[in-house]
């Protein structure tokens, strides 16, 4: 740990945030300092600093997930501090608990898979502009936004890095070049404009209130004494949460997310439903627990955003015949119980959370893989002329078990039933803090839309199970390519592990 002036810096503990950092920096330095060759005929040059680019991508994610572990297995009772103020003050702006830790390797990981369906030899890069270098890199910024603002806890550092998390993907959404990827990067800037004028006005909420420009109980606690202030931090709270709700996908605030996820490429989707969700739910952590002592309009409005996401995700993917944006309402339906444990804000609420929001992010993993595989195959006679379906599904377990046995867990997964152990527990956990609390209309709601939810995603493993002759047969998905093979052993590893031994993922969570 070495002293300054002002604060204490311990970089080993900065070193999760700073990995992906340094890789987006190291990505353009080595695309500037690479010489462009015109007599490169065949590409070949370019195809190796594409790859070389790759390489330092997944080596920085891979070094931050490893950094990330330590902080995941250690006490709670003791998170992980730096930037610490000196004394008599001692407040400490990074902190990295159990379950922060826990989100930082989950933003890696799931960026991690992304990068290797954007692989420079793969399908993936075929429908994106800009060169290996900018993709890879703002993959890496967008990361490191969502490690940075899981443990960030003064107001600057937190508004930071949580819109590091989040422009980059409005430039990944625009680079396929298309117009539906125009309209969704609109939709998503038009959003992201509006949320972060909130959550900057909930933010100055929070500092006129509390008069410290960091997110601690104790200063929360003081000014929930003061019935004026209490007024005015109440106020801030939710404008913060009806901003961070736009992030989460949370119905009302979700229109842009079928529009985003179709309008982008199937890897940038998937970043969309994984990284992004991540980095929103952690930011509304750090808001939600110094709160602890809070109750009314806050646990309200999170009950009813709760309740409303999860039922017009739910009914509006019954009727979608498009897997992408299947997978998009699913996201509106499963952020509602990604929040459900926050509406009773117990000890056992933000486990809870984060233990539902990383198994979603396994199994959503998987699908988009699957997806991305299916959807990138080589056109051939046989193959479907439209495969943006779900009839392009259609006995891809007889055809292909190792694609359709990894989307039909992730479905199980999704809908909670058994293999798919951790969907299951996860939505008992999320339940829990609900149930111990009397809130019983919420738990109803919640358990009719578990059950509408088997409907959504039994609807898609049906077609899984069909006889390859009632439509195009899926026997024209070849080979799988090798980067894409590897995103999904990683995923489908970690699914097929969790589901076994769901402790793997829940005990992480403190």
């Amino acid at each position: 740990m070495t002293p300054t002036s002002s604060v204490s810096i311990d970089w080993l503990v900065l070193a999760p945030v700073l990995a992906p950092a340094l890789g987006a920096v190291l990505v353009l330095l080595a695309d500037a300092v690479l010489p462009d060759r015109a007599d490169d005929v065949n590409g070949a040059r370019q195809a190796a600093q594409a790859r070389l680019h790759g390489i330092v991508g997944v080596v920085a994610l891979a070094a931050g997930i490893a950094l990330a572990l330590p902080g995941a297995l250690h006490a709670a009772t003791a998170p992980l501090r730096t930037l610490c103020l000196p004394a008599p003050a001692g407040a400490c702006l990074y902190e990295a608990g159990p379950l922060a830790s826990a989100f930082q390797a989950g933003a890696m990981a799931s960026a991690l898979v992304v990068l290797l369906l954007m692989w420079p030899s793969g399908a993936g890069r075929q429908d994106l502009r800009g060169g290996p270098a900018v993709l890879v890199s703002l993959v890496l910024a967008a990361t490191a936004g969502a490690a940075g603002v899981a443990a960030a806890h003064d107001l600057g550092s937190w508004l930071v890095c949580l819109e590091l998390a989040t422009l980059p993907a409005i430039a990944l959404v625009t680079l396929r070049g298309t117009r539906a990827s125009g309209r969704g990067a609109l939709a998503l800037l038009t959003t992201s404009v509006v949320s972060f004028a909130m959550v900057a006005l909930g933010a100055a909420l929070w500092l006129t209130a509390t008069g410290q420009a960091v997110f601690a109980a104790g200063s929360a606690d003081t000014a929930l004494a003061d019935p004026h202030r209490r007024a005015v931090l109440l106020l801030g709270v939710l404008f913060l949460v009806a901003g961070l709700a736009f992030k989460l996908s949370l119905a009302p605030f979700h229109a842009w997310t079928p529009q985003a996820y179709a309008g982008a490429s199937y890897p940038v989707a998937a970043f969309l439903a994984g990284t992004s969700k991540v980095a929103a739910l952690a930011a509304l952590l750090v808001v939600m627990r110094p709160l602890a002592d809070a109750r009314g309009p806050v646990l309200v409005a999170v009950g009813v955003l709760a309740a409303v996401s999860m039922t017009v995700g739910n009914v509006i993917a019954l009727v979608q015949d498009d897997p992408v944006r299947l997978l998009a309402w699913s996201t509106v339906a499963q952020a509602g119980w990604v929040v459900l444990p926050l509406s009773a804000m117990t000890a056992a609420s933000a486990p809870a959370s984060g233990g539902y929001l990383l198994a979603y992010l396994v199994a959503t993993l998987v699908a988009f893989t699957v997806v991305h595989v299916v959807a990138s195959a080589p056109v051939t006679a046989e193959a479907p002329a439209q495969r943006r379906t779900l009839a392009a599904y259609t006995g891809l377990l007889r055809t292909h078990p190792v694609l359709g046995g990894a989307l039909g867990l992730a479905l199980l997964s999704l809908a909670g039933l058994p293999p798919g152990v951790i969907g299951l527990l996860a939505k008992v956990l999320a339940l829990r803090p609900v149930v111990g609390q009397g809130q019983w209309l919420l738990a109803l709601v919640a358990v009719a839309n578990a059950v509408l939810g088997i409907a959504v995603y039994l609807r898609w493993f049906s077609v899984l199970l069909r006889d390859p002759q009632e439509a195009p047969a899926t026997s024209w998905v070849g080979p799988l390519p090798r980067p894409a093979l590897a995103a999904l052993v990683l995923s489908g590893a970690a699914l097929v592990a969790t589901s076994l031994m769901p402790q793997l993922l829940l005990g992480l969570l403190g």
